[in-house]
Parts: structure tokens; C-alpha cells; sequence
């Protein structure tokens, strides 16, 4: 009894608040209508005051008969709704209650008997219901449909309470009897709505769906179980499109899959059951998307969520199917649905597109599993019906394209990533080859020079499944070749449309290619780091260098050269072009440290510094000639950049010749250190007049008549001390540098290279004076301060004459010019 109780408020409070829906709606629609016409008699009354003509002067015309005035209509309010509304429905339900509190009494007080008791229970059922016919032809109350309402909803849901105790309290009729029984009174209540409208659909709705659990829900079987809910559900659905009831329509798309839910989780391991739970979710989801439009509802999301349920369900129906041919041919079947509906109408192609989602998650699932026969065919069958649909009605919108392309690719991928054993490599090729064409097709058919998504779609999805056909049929080492094709194969169609999206796409296969090579390039920059570090012997650190340009040299030679068009890769064109450029240079740099071949520490101490000086020479070289030439400027910083930050780190620092014993060559001034360093200063002397280059060039001269000196009194091997000769060495060329640079300041009117000069010799001076001298004795200091004092006086008197000389007038030209 407690149950029914409950059950018989939820109804009574479902029928409440339908009934409170309704007349708020009700009162807008009325206030609206009553705008309305005083707006009209104003324009009426407005239009007869004009007339003013008598109406004898119109004596063909006849006076027009007084309209007749619709009865007031008491507005609605809170007042009205409290006081008119719900007292009747509260009414209602307290007839319910008398009916069952009258046989509850007599069940306590032993007054009737349980045959007696349910006769009586019925027969008050059946008066609640002919009075409500009754109240719809008596004067007095036919004015007014909620008393007949509130007596048919009533009389209703007495006689489920009369069903649920003749069969489950009292055991008086058969589960069969009690079902029969059921389905008369669920039909009788659909008739009533009809005839009352929505309270009576409502107790008709729940009690219709609760009913079946009166006698116990597999009491007959599930089969006619399941027949009765489709029957019953078809009615609902046909009386809410008839009195257009979307309301309705969905609640009972809702309190079916609430059904399914129920069953799948009462009838786990009872295969035939099941089955017939999936036909019958198949059938709901089909019928309630299609019921849903026709009743008049406009939100488009829930016009498609008894589709999306459905595919939801099957998904999870189909483990306890085992995946089996019913499973798929149940989701194939609602997914021709979805299809068949968006075909007809653009709103259910979300559905569809959820149907694609659906499928290849129910498709990965199924070929994880250890039985999978019917899977294959299915995902044919599956990649024919959204692909052939896709592809015929692209041109439609976006959404038929992205089925196209999903229909196409996606089946043919989840079955090769979860079942590569299916089928051969060279099959698989072939498959995915297939699916190329389709989708490079599609692609040709949506040209143009403006970026279109589709385009953009199908050209990505053409590369990806070029990738993976062709990566059939060469060896997995080779796996850039494929790439190296796709990259070149994007570019090119690229050119071919002019689509600006499309420029991008050559970026993809390259990451990817990189992404292939994970492992080499990680023990490359890890090479790296320990050569910063101070390693001697990077080469024994190096990937194997077939490996690494068997992954990596066609793709960076591929991107490289699709780069000379400055339209390729669009807005990734300066990152991927950098990445490109560093890992090019990776692959020279791997190539030149095989020609010494340095992998031991004698041949360290033999080639090192001679290998480091060439790298850095030809850092140098390249990025002088490409900023002399102006061509790439980007480029050309970047090789100048590196070649000074190695000569700065490894021959200055870490890896200094005159502390890390090196050799540099026997030869004076003819030396790998002398020429090394000369050189750098050549390249920074020779480029465009900029302080940073100009100041970077004066510290690797001096730098290179240091490394002069040095090897001239240590020979090959720059290692030990600094002698008395040495250091006076020292100061006598970096003498000669400062006064080179004076003489050139001033020929020439270069004042940074002036001021360079005297700042030189202002440093040799105090070098001599602090450093020098301190190390001489007798006549040798004695010549050196005689030496350094008759150069200074020199200095200073050319110095000052130059100084003094008066600058040359802008009107005419310079004395070496004329």
C-alpha cells in the first residue's frame, strides 16, 4: 500500500504542475488576445469619428448591425488561480484518497471482504469517470473542463490502485488477467485525454508505464512486455502529435529508455531477452526523434535526444550481446535512421554526426574483444552507408562533408590501430589507399583560393591516409620516405589551390616526421649538452648516423626546399623554418665530426681544436655570406650568432688551447690558432659598419695577435707558462695594433676606430708601466721606458695635430675627394 501511495502522489503532483504550465501559458496567450482588440476598437472608434456624415446623406447604404459583445472574461491572476484553479484539482485528488482511505477502513475493520473490497474500489473508479462524462454535458459545468478533468483523472488512477490490489495485495487475478486488465484500463485513459486533455494524458502516461510492474514486469514474458510498451508508446506518441503535445511525446521517449535501462540491468546474462530490448530501443530511438518534430516542438537538441539516447544505450547493450551481429545490425539500422532523418531535415545532422562518434566506439570496443567475427563485415557495412551518404550530399553543408570524410577514414583507422592482424600490410595499403582517393576527391571537388574548412579537412585527411597506405609497403626504418612524399604532395596542392589554410599543412608531415625520431634527436641534444659541458669525445655520444638521416635528412630537405615559395607554411613558417634550419645544421654537424673521427683522447689532443675551428669557420663563412649578399638576414644572424658563441665557449673557455693541451700547428703566424682567430676577425671587419660587429672584430684581433705570440714562443702545443719574452712580446704587437688602428682612424675619419686605438694603448701602457717593468732590470728596463716614453711623445704630437686640424666645410668637398 505504501507504494501506491507514493505512486499515486507522484501523479497527483505531476498532474499539478502541468495543469499550473498550461494556465500560466493560458493567461499570457488571453492578456495577448486582450491587447489586441483594444487595439483594434481603438482604430475603430478612431476611424468612425471621422465619419461624420449624416446618415440620411447616405440613404443606398444600410446602417450596419450592432456588433455583438463577447462575454467578460474574469482576468487571470494569482487570485484566480488560487481561489478558481486549484481548489479543483486538490479536489480531484481528494477523491482518490477517499476511495482509498474507504477501502483501507474497511480492510481494518474487517468490514468487507477482499473480493468485495476490489469490486467496490472498481465501481468508484467507473463513477469518477462516467461523472466526469457527465459533468462535460451538464449546464452547470460544461462551461468549465477541469471538473470533468479532475473526475476522469481521478477515476483513472482508482482504477490502477484497484488493479495493483486485486493482483498484487489480494492475488484475486491471474498475471495474465492482471495484464490484459492493464492495457484496457492504459487504453481507456488515452481515450479520456483525448476527450479532457492533459491532467487525464498525464495519470494515463504514468500509470501506462507503471502499470506492467502491478503483476510483475516478466509475469507474461518478456516479448509481450515489450509489445506493450511499443503499443502503448506508439499511442502516446500519436495522441501528442494529434493534440500537439511535444511535452508528452517526450516524457514518454524518457520513461521508455527508463524501461530499456531497467531491463538491461534485470535481465544481465538472458541473451534472447536482450535481444529483444535492443529492438526495441532500436524502434523508440527512430520514433520518438521522428514523433517529436511532427507535435510542434522547436528546441532542436531535444528533438534529437531520443536519437543520441538510443545510439547510448545500443553502445551499452552491446557488451552483453557480445558484440554480435543482432548488436550491429540494430545500431546499423538506427544509424540508417539518423541518416534517413537528416537527409529530409538539416536539424537531425548532429545526430547522424553522433551516430559516426557512436560507431567507431562501439567498433574499437568490439575488435578488442577475443571474438570479432562480425565486426569487419560491420565496419564495411558502416564505412559504405555514412560515406556513400557523406560524399553524395557534401555539397549540402559542412556537416554532410565531415561524415564523408569520417565515414571514410574513420572505420578503416580504429580497425587497423585495434586489429592490425586482420589483414596483411599490403591490404591494409590498399585499403587505406582507397580511402585517399575518396577523400583527395572530395577535396578537388571544394577548390578554392579561399579557406574553406571542408577544403582544409579533406586535404589533412588525404595526407594522414597517404601516410598510412603508403607506409605499407616500405620498411617501418623507412617511415620517412612516406612522409618526405606527403610533405611534398600538401605543398604542391597547396600551389594548386591557393587556399591560404592550405600553405600550413606541409608543417604537419615534418612534426610528424620529428616526432618519429624521437629517440636519435634526444641522443643528439643530449650529445650536445655534454659537449657544453666540456665532453672531448661527442663523437662516441652521437646517434648512428644512418639512423639519423635515414629518419630525418628528406624531410628537412624536403621542407627546406618547398620553402623558397614565401607562401609556404603560412603563419608556421618562421618556427618550423627555424626548426628545419637546427636540425639541418644537426645533420652537418653529425656528418662533419665522422671526417677526423675523433674518439680518442690522443686524437683530441691531435685534431680537436682543429675540427672546432673548421665548424666554427664554416658557421662564420656561411652567415657572412648570406648577410653580405642580404638573403635571409634571419638565417645569417643565426650562423654568425653560433659560430661566436662556440668560438667564445670552446676556444676561449672551456676548451682553451693554452690551458686544454691542443695542437694549433708548428708553423709561426701559419697556425690553426692565428688563422683561427684572424679569421673571425675578417668576416666581423668585412660586414656592414655596426658597432656590435666592429667591437666583436677588434677583441678577435687582438685575440688572434695573442694566439701569434703565444704559439711563437710555445710551438704546437700552447700549454705553460708565460716567459719574460713572451710577455714583452705581448706588449709589443698589441703596440703595433693600437697604432694601426690610430693611423687608420685618422687617414680614414673612423672615430670608433680611433677611440679603439687609444683605449689599446692606454691598456699597453699600463701594462708596461705595471707589468713590464716589473720583470726587467738594468739596461733592458732601461730601453723599454726609453722605447715606450719617445712612442708616447710621437703619439701625442701627431695626435695633437690632428686634433687641431679645422674640420672641412660642408659646402665643399674633402681635401682627398677633390
Amino acid at each position: 500500500m505504501n507504494a501506491f501511495t507514493l505512486l499515486l502522489a507522484l501523479g497527483v503532483g505531476a498532474a499539478f504542475f502541468v495543469v499550473l504550465r498550461r494556465l500560466t501559458v493560458v493567461e499570457q496567450e488571453l492578456r495577448r488576445v486582450e491587447s489586441l482588440l483594444a487595439r483594434i476598437e481603438e482604430r475603430t472608434s478612431h476611424f468612425v469619428a471621422i465619419d461624420t456624415t449624416p446618415i440620411a446623406e447616405h440613404p443606398a447604404e444600410a446602417a450596419p448591425p450592432p456588433a455583438r459583445t463577447a462575454p467578460s472574461r474574469p482576468p487571470i491572476n494569482l487570485e484566480s488561480l488560487i481561489g478558481g484553479s486549484l481548489p479543483i484539482w486538490i479536489g480531484g485528488a481528494a477523491l482518490v484518497l477517499a476511495g482509498f482511505f474507504l477501502v483501507r477502513y474497511s480492510i481494518e475493520s474487517g468490514l468487507l471482504g477482499p473480493a468485495t473490497r476490489t469490486v467496490l474500489a472498481a465501481l468508484f473508479g467507473l463513477v469518477l469517470i462516467a461523472a466526469s462524462e457527465a459533468a462535460r454535458r451538464l449546464p452547470a459545468t460544461a462551461e468549465d473542463p477541469r471538473v470533468a478533468q479532475v473526475l476522469a483523472g481521478a477515476g483513472i488512477a482508482s482504477l490502477y490502485g484497484t488493479l495493483y490490489m486485486a493482483a498484487a495485495l489480494y492475488h484475486l487475478i491471474t498475471p495474465l488477467t492482471a495484464f490484459v486488465a492493464v492495457v484496457l484500463v492504459t487504453a481507456a485513459a488515452m481515450g479520456l485525454a483525448l476527450r479532457h486533455g492533459p491532467p487525464t494524458a498525464v495519470m494515463a502516461l504514468i500509470g501506462g508505464f507503471v502499470a506492467p510492474l502491478v503483476a510483475g514486469f516478466d509475469a507474461a514474458g518478456v516479448g509481450p512486455l515489450l509489445v506493450y510498451l511499443a503499443l502503448f508508446t506508439g499511442a502516446l506518441f500519436g495522441l501528442a502529435i494529434h493534440r500537439g503535445w511535444g511535452w508528452l511525446a517526450l516524457a514518454a521517449s524518457i520513461a521508455g529508455f527508463a524501461w530499456i535501462n531497467f531491463l538491461i540491468a534485470a535481465l544481465h546474462g538472458r541473451g534472447d531477452d536482450l535481444s529483444a530490448v535492443g529492438g526495441f530501443t532500436m524502434l523508440l530511438a527512430a520514433c520518438g526523434s521522428a514523433a517529436l518534430p511532427a507535435t510542434g516542438m522547436r528546441n532542436p537538441w531535444l528533438r534529437l535526444a531520443p536519437l543520441v539516447a538510443g545510439f547510448v544505450q545500443l553502445l551499452a547493450l552491446a557488451p552483453s550481446l557480445e558484440f554480435g551481429p543482432l548488436a550491429w545490425s540494430f545500431y546499423l539500422v538506427l544509424a540508417a535512421a539518423a541518416l534517413f532523418l537528416s537527409w529530409r531535415e538539416a536539424l537531425y545532422l548532429p545526430a547522424a554526426l553522433a551516430a559516426l562518434g557512436f560507431l567507431l566506439v562501439l567498433e574499437a570496443l568490439a575488435l578488442l574483444q577475443p571474438e570479432r567475427s562480425a565486426t569487419p563485415v560491420a565496419a564495411a557495412i558502416a564505412t559504405l552507408l555514412f560515406a556513400a551518404a557523406g560524399h553524395l550530399l557534401a555539397s549540402r553543408s559542412r556537416g554532410w562533408a565531415a561524415l564523408a570524410l569520417g565515414g571514410t577514414a574513420g572505420p578503416v583507422l580504429v580497425a587497423h590501430a585495434c586489429a592490425p592482424s586482420l589483414l596483411a600490410p599490403w591490404a591494409w595499403g590498399g585499403l587505406e589507399l582507397l580511402a585517399t582517393a575518396a577523400c583527395a576527391h572530395l577535396a578537388w571537388r571544394h577548390k578554392s583560393d579561399a579557406d574553406d574548412p571542408v577544403l582544409t579537412a579533406a586535404s589533412l585527411t588525404t595526407g594522414l591516409l597517404a601516410t598510412l597506405g603508403l607506409a605499407q609497403f616500405v620498411p617501418d626504418a623507412w617511415l620517412s620516405l612516406p612522409l618526405t612524399l606527403v610533405l611534398l604532395g600538401l605543398a604542391g596542392w597547396a600551389r594548386v589551390a591557393r587556399a591560404p589554410a592550405l600553405f600550413t599543412l606541409p608543417a604537419l608531415p615534418y612534426l610528424a616526421a620529428l616526432l618519429a625520431a624521437a629517440l636519435p634527436l634526444i641522443d643528439l641534444v643530449q650529445m650536445i649538452s655534454t659537449s657544453l659541458g666540456g665532453d672531448r669525445l661527442p663523437l662516441l655520444r652521437l646517434p648512428a648516423l644512418a639512423e639519423l638521416f635515414r629518419a630525418l635528412a628528406l624531410p628537412t630537405l624536403a621542407l627546406l626546399g618547398v620553402l623558397i615559395d614565401p607562401r609556404q607554411l603560412g603563419r608556421a613558417r618562421r618556427a618550423v623554418g627555424s626548426v628545419a634550419t637546427g636540425v639541418a645544421i644537426l645533420l652537418l654537424y653529425a656528418l662533419a665530426k665522422q671526417i677526423l673521427a675523433i674518439g680518442t683522447l690522443p686524437r683530441f689532443v691531435a685534431f680537436g681544436f682543429v675540427e672546432r675551428a673548421l665548424l666554427t669557420q664554416a658557421s662564420l663563412a656561411a652567415g657572412w655570406y648570406l648577410l653580405r649578399s642580404r638573403r635571409l638576414p634571419a638565417l645569417a644572424a643565426f650562423l654568425l650568432g653560433l659560430g661566436l658563441v662556440r668560438l667564445a665557449w670552446f676556444d676561449l673557455l672551456i676548451l682553451n688551447p693554452a690551458i686544454e693541451a691542443q695542437a694549433v700547428g708548428p708553423i709561426p703566424l701559419l697556425n690553426a690558432a692565428t688563422l683561427h682567430m684572424a679569421l673571425a676577425a675578417f668576416w666581423l671587419w668585412t660586414l656592414p659598419r655596426s658597432q656590435a660587429w666592429r667591437a666583436g672584430a677588434a677583441l678577435l684581433t687582438i685575440a688572434a695577435v695573442l694566439a701569434l705570440v703565444r704559439q711563437a714562443t710555445h710551438g704546437s702545443i700552447l700549454t705553460g707558462p708565460v716567459r719574460t719574452l713572451e710577455n714583452g712580446g705581448y706588449s709589443a704587437v698589441l703596440l703595433g695594433v693600437a697604432l694601426f688602428w690610430l693611423w687608420r682612424g685618422i687617414t680614414a675619419g673612423i672615430y670608433d676606430l680611433r677611440i679603439a686605438g687609444l683605449a689599446l694603448l692606454t691598456l699597453v701602457t699600463f701594462k708596461v708601466f705595471l707589468v713590464d717593468a716589473a720583470a726587467l732590470d738594468g739596461l733592458m728596463r732601461i730601453l723599454s721606458f726609453l722605447a715606450l716614453g719617445v712612442t708616447l711623445i710621437g703619439i701625442s704630437w701627431a695626435y695633437s695635430r690632428f686634433l687641431a686640424r679645422p674640420a672641412p666645410s660642408p659646402e665643399a668637398p674633402p681635401a682627398a675627394e677633390a
